[in-house]
């Protein structure tokens, strides 16, 4: 029996392991570990003829595992850099409709989340699974192996940038998704105000819940249907990025 073989076999499970571990869709806590460890085998057995291992031990086999999950974990996470982004649409929806108070358990990551917030969310991974964008994944993680050979490295600069850009992503993408509700939600606080010093005996309270309640929900309803739109624009950016921060560990 060659145990070489087989060592060598289980540093190419760490990379696509990792990819899983965050990629949109198939990371979540939804989907069983035995079908993420049968994808992850099925994965490096594909791509063990585009694997070089290094010819010899260049680096201890502790940091080559370390890079390794690092470089797909780069992957995964700026893919779910999308989800997060119309994730935080949803929360700043929900703190200007109010239902902040009613937080639910997010199935598909585990924390805390809005109802609004895990509708976005679920919304932007199906849209991301509909533009084939486990597609562009898988092929930046075949090209990886490319630029990224697996052996040892260290941390480059750059990934500093990488980090920025994908926040960037995060925040303006959940900025644009919610500006809409968050201006009509403002000119009916402003409406509501003027109506409560005109006719004093209005429950301004009362009838101001309801009111932003029903035209909160009905610009959410609006604006969701551009999560798909948003997520096939910034698909091919999103993976650019993501290739960009794993080359941050060269």
């Amino acid at each position: 029996m060659d145990l070489a073989a087989f060592a060598r076999f289980g540093i190419v499970l760490v990379r696509p392991g990792a990819l899983l571990l965050m990629a949109p869709g198939f990371g979540g806590q939804t989907v069983p570990m035995l079908t993420r460890v049968a994808l992850t085998v099925l994965l490096a057995l594909s791509l063990a003829p585009l694997v070089t291992m290094p010819a010899g031990p260049d680096a201890g086999i502790a940091l080559t595992v370390a890079r390794e999950s690092a470089i797909g974990l780069a992957l995964g996470m700026t893919a779910r850099a999308l989800m997060a982004g119309a994730e935080l649409a949803g929360h700043l929806c929900s703190q200007q409709i109010g239902f902040s108070y009613a937080a639910t358990v997010n199935p598909d990551g585990g924390a805390r989340n809005t109802m609004l917030a895990t509708l976005y969310g679920l919304v932007a991974a199906v849209a991301w699974l509909g533009i084939n964008g486990h597609h562009l994944l898988l092929r930046a993680l075949a090209s990886s192996y490319e630029s990224l050979p697996i052996g040892g490295g260290g941390i480059d600069p750059s990934l500093v940038v990488a980090i920025r850009e994908i926040l960037g992503v995060v925040f303006v993408t959940g900025i644009r998704l919610a500006s809409p509700v968050i201006s009509v939600l403002l000119l009916v606080e402003v409406a509501l105000g003027l109506i409560s010093r005109t006719v004093p005996s209005l429950h301004a309270l009362v009838v101001g819940t309801s009111v932003r309640l029903a035209v909160g929900l009905g610009v959410a309803a609006i604006t969701l249907a551009a999560v798909p739109g948003l997520t096939r624009t910034l698909a091919e950016r999103v993976i650019a990025l993501g290739a960009s921060l794993a080359a941050g560990f060269r």
